[in-house]
């Protein structure tokens, strides 16, 4: 399966061409930055459409980041996929911040659990807990940092997100 993948949740505009049957991630670029989503992202789409060479009718599906992040940046990858969706008549599917933070490590042997993380501000984060096989454990929320701290009751945590590193600074010793 193709599918183009687009993400302009959180401090990047980022696009790739993954090809799911193989396993390989076809074309990819991102650019670091926290405005301009909407004038960056249709050009590098191009781009990465070009570097996979292949056409946008050969696309299976278009997936699409949809938050939590900034409310202007999500709108803008929301629409272009949107649009290249109905233009190119494929499905597009929708994953969380969240979700797609987590999903390269669910692939890994061996993680217990994953707990994803992205910077609310304010002593807050969105966090969402998941197990090394990708199912639940605790919903996503916003919540302060001392709640998803309190996630090391269920063992040895991988993190992963924009918010690890404030995790890592906080977490409890004996974990």
């Amino acid at each position: 399966m193709m599918i183009l993948a687009i993400d302009t949740a959180l401090d990047a505009c980022s696009a790739a061409v993954l090809d799911t049957t193989s396993g390989n991630t076809i074309a990819i670029e991102s650019q670091a930055m926290q405005r301009g989503h909407a004038e960056a992202l249709m050009p590098l789409i191009a781009r990465v459409m070009k570097a996979s060479g292949i056409g946008f009718a050969a696309l299976d599906r278009i997936a699409v980041t949809t938050g939590p992040g900034s409310f202007t940046g999500l709108r803008v990858g929301l629409s272009a996929a949107r649009g290249i969706a109905l233009a190119a008549a494929k499905p597009v599917v929708g994953l969380s911040t969240l979700t797609a933070y987590a999903a390269p490590v669910v692939a890994e042997n061996g993680v217990p659990a994953i707990l994803s993380a992205i910077d609310a501000r304010h002593d807050h984060v969105y966090f969402q807990l998941v197990a090394g096989d990708g199912g639940p454990i605790l919903k996503p929320k916003v919540a302060p940092i001392a709640e998803a701290l309190a996630a090391s009751q269920y063992g040895a945590l991988h993190l992963v997100g924009n918010a690890a590193n404030i995790l890592a600074e906080r977490w409890p010793a004996d974990t």
